[in-house]
C-alpha cells in the first residue's frame, strides 16, 4: 500500500476541500508514491513523535495540526518546526495533516467533542458559506433518467438529511446545426423543436470537475448546454463549532466539573456564572473565541472553546458561561478518532496512536 492509498482513506475521513483558506492542509512533507510501512497517528507533528514512527516503523505521520503552517524561508534546525522537519527528511517520513478540513466535518471535531459529554441533538454552529453550487442542464425524456442517477453517484443532490434530490420540469427545446453539427434529433440545417427535461441539481463546489465528467459523459448531446451558480445557502452540515443539549439540566458548576472530567482538563477558566443551569451546550474546538457571539445567538447556555483573552470573558455579558477548558484538551480525542476510521478502513496494517503527549502547556 502507498501513502497516496492512505491518502485517499485520509481524504473521505477529512476531505481538504472543507478546510479554511487560511490553513495548510494534506501532504506536508514526503512522496506520496512511497510504499507506507505503517502509519503513526499523532496529535502534533514535533521531532519526539518523528523519534517514535522512527522507533515504530512508521513512515507516515497522520497529524491534526500542521507542523508546517506559514511559509519558510530557511531550514537550519534553529527551531522545533525545522527540527522536526528535517529529522523527518533524513528518515524519509511523510506528514500528513487534516486540521480544519476535520474541524468542518460534520463527524468531525465538534462532534468528537459533543459525543464525549454526552451530548445529543447535534448541530453545525457556524455553516459554511459559499461552499453550495448548481448545475442546471437540458436532455431529452429518454435520457434523463440515466443522465440524473450518473449526476446523483458523482456526489450531487445531496442536501442535509437527503440525497437524489434535483427538480426536473419539462419544456420545449430548439436548435439549428450548421455544417459541422451531428444532431441527436434531426438534420443539418433543420430547425428543431424538441421535448426536454430540465435537470436542476445542487453540489458541493469542490466536486464540480467530477460533476461535469458526469455531465459530458452520459450526456446524448453533441453539444451539452448547462448552466453553474455559486449559490448564498449556508451548508448546514459543514462549518465550525457544534451545539448539543444534555439530557438533563445542571447547575453551572457541576457542568463544569463534568467537562473537567471527560475532557481530562486540569484547569477550566470561565466568565461569572449566570445562576442558569445547563441545557443547551456550544462548542468550539481550539481557538474559538471569534465564535462568542455565535453561540449567543444560538441560544447556548455555555460555550466551550480554547484560548480566550482577557476582555473577551467580559462578552459573555451574562447571557451564557464561557469556558476555556484548553486548545489541547478541547481537541483530545481526535488523534483516537483518526485511528479508529483508518483501522475500519484499512486492515491488516500497522495504524498506531502515538504515546506522545505534545500539550504544550502545564498547570501547577
Amino acid at each position: 500500500m502507498t501513502i497516496k492509498e492512505i491518502i485517499s482513506v485520509l481524504e473521505e475521513m477529512a476531505p481538504l476541500a472543507y478546510a479554511e483558506d487560511f490553513d495548510n492542509v494534506g501532504l506536508l512533507v514526503g512522496d506520496a508514491k512511497t510504499k507506507a510501512t505503517g502509519v503513526l497517528v499523532c496529535h502534533d507533528a514535533l521531532e519526539n513523535v518523528i523519534d517514535e514512527a522512527i522507533a515504530k516503523q512508521c513512515n507516515l505521520v497522520v497529524c491534526f495540526h500542521p507542523i508546517l503552517f506559514s511559509g519558510l524561508k530557511k531550514i537550519t534546525g534553529k527551531n522545533y518546526v525545522e527540527r522536526a522537519i528535517i529529522k523527518a527528511i533524513k528518515n524519509d517520513i511523510a506528514i500528513y495533516a487534516v486540521h480544519t478540513a476535520l474541524d468542518n466535518h460534520q463527524y468531525g471535531v465538534n462532534k468528537i467533542f459533543c459525543d464525549a459529554l454526552g451530548l445529543t441533538n447535534t448541530k453545525i454552529l457556524i455553516p459554511k458559506h459559499s461552499f453550495i453550487r448548481k448545475l442546471i442542464t437540458y436532455t431529452i425524456p429518454e435520457n434523463a433518467e440515466k443522465l440524473r442517477n450518473a449526476l446523483f453517484n458523482a456526489g450531487a443532490g445531496k442536501i442535509g438529511n437527503y440525497e437524489d434530490c434535483s427538480f426536473n420540469s419539462k419544456g420545449i427545446g430548439t436548435y439549428m446545426g450548421n455544417e459541422n453539427s451531428n444532431p441527436e434529433i434531426g438534420e443539418r440545417f433543420e430547425f428543431v423543436e424538441s421535448e426536454e427535461i430540465k435537470i436542476e441539481v445542487t453540489f458541493e463546489k469542490y466536486l464540480e470537475s467530477k460533476i461535469l465528467k458526469a455531465l459530458f459523459k452520459n450526456h446524448v448531446y453533441e453539444e451539452v448546454a448547462y448552466e453553474i451558480y455559486d449559490l448564498q445557502n449556508t451548508h448546514q452540515n459543514i462549518g465550525l463549532g457544534m451545539t448539543g443539549e444534555l439530557e438533563n439540566p445542571m447547575p453551572e458548576k457541576d457542568f463544569l466539573l463534568l467537562v473537567k472530567d471527560k475532557m481530562q482538563a486540569d484547569g477550566i477558566r470561565h466568565s461569572a456564572f449566570t445562576g442558569k443551569k445547563i441545557k443547551k451546550v456550544a462548542v468550539l474546538g481550539g481557538s474559538g473565541s471569534y465564535a462568542i457571539k455565535n453561540a449567543i445567538q444560538a441560544g447556548a447556555d455555555v460555550f466551550l472553546t480554547a484560548d480566550l483573552k482577557y476582555h473577551q470573558f467580559y462578552e459573555a455579558e451574562n447571557s451564557l458561561l464561557l469556558a476555556d477548558i484548553g486548545h489541547f484538551e478541547s481537541e483530545r480525542y481526535t488523534k483516537n478518532y483518526i485511528v479508529d476510521f483508518l483501522r475500519k478502513k484499512i486492515l491488516n496494517f500497522a495504524i498506531i496512536l502515538s504515546e506522545e503527549n505534545t500539550n504544550p502547556v502545564k498547570y501547577l
